[in-house]
């Protein structure tokens, strides 16, 4: 009897052993219907997937540590390097903060201009050399050399250079006394010429070929009108020279001086 039992126990132990593992279940199988077997398989599986991901979130916790400290070190190092650089061009870090908003000023001023049409950069051309002696003045100082700044610089230096523009000659065809009015102070008077009779002599001075007599032009001349400006040494001298030889021949009006007479400059 005692020999029934001890192999009976022998037997009992072995059981587990030899049967096979039971493999878990599909996903899509509901808990409730699981049986033993397979809910204990299905258990482990958990168990092993939770494993692997703890030890891939455990490497990404050490990954995100390193990255942490890399980027430690680089920023320490950027700050090192940036000391340095203030060091050699003798500047603080509020003279640099000063330098890039004059840049950024600059910077503005230039794609203002850049949306303009050729013919408003033409009647804008001292704003464009203003443009170019500002950034003349930032190029000199030695902070210009920052790497941060040099590029913007020389990109500067590339977009005045592409505002210059000529302005355009334009001409006029003159018409007739009785229909249109046209003598040199009326020309210059109109609002597309320059909207200022007292400009004639620049219209005179550009046409000596063909106007002998400011005070005598003739229909179908097409004449060159230069662009709108203060007069030129050469303009005012010819235009006093032509008021010193009116007066020698007319009498001195009563009211002042007139514009040259209807017949070539004036109505």
């Amino acid at each position: 009897m005692k020999k029934t039992l001890v192999l009976l126990f022998a037997c009992a132990c072995f059981v587990p052993s030899l049967a096979q593992e039971v493999p878990p279940p599909p996903v899509s199988k509901a808990d409730e219907l699981l049986t033993c077997e397979e809910a204990d398989a299905r258990i482990k599986q958990l168990q092993t997937d939770l494993d692997a991901l703890k030890s891939k979130l455990s490497k990404l916790n050490d990954d995100v540590k390193k990255g942490e400290s890399d980027l430690s070190n680089a920023v320490s190092a950027l700050k090192k390097c940036g000391d340095e650089i203030n060091a050699l061009v003798g500047a603080t870090d509020a003279d640099i903060a000063a330098f890039r908003e004059k840049i950024g000023r600059l910077e503005g001023s230039v794609r203002e201009m850049q949306r303009l049409s050729d013919d408003a950069l033409a009647d804008r051309q001292d704003d464009v050399k203003q443009l170019q002696r500002s950034l003349n003045e930032l190029a000199r100082q030695q902070m210009a050399m920052i790497p941060e700044f040099y590029d913007r610089i020389t990109s500067l230096r590339r977009n005045i250079k592409g505002l210059y523009r000529e302005k355009r000659v334009k001409g006029y065809t003159v018409g007739t006394w009785a229909e249109n009015r046209d003598c040199l102070w009326n020309i210059a008077g109109r609002t597309e010429i320059y909207a200022d009779p007292f400009q004639w002599p620049k219209i005179w001075q550009a046409n000596t070929g063909m106007i002998k007599n400011p005070d005598l032009i003739q229909p179908g001349w097409v004449l060159t009108v230069p662009p709108a400006g203060p007069k030129t040494s050469e303009e005012m001298k010819a235009e006093r020279s032509y008021w010193r030889k009116k007066r020698a021949m007319e009498a001195p009006p009563a009211s002042g001086t007139t514009a040259p007479s209807t017949t070539g400059t004036s109505k």
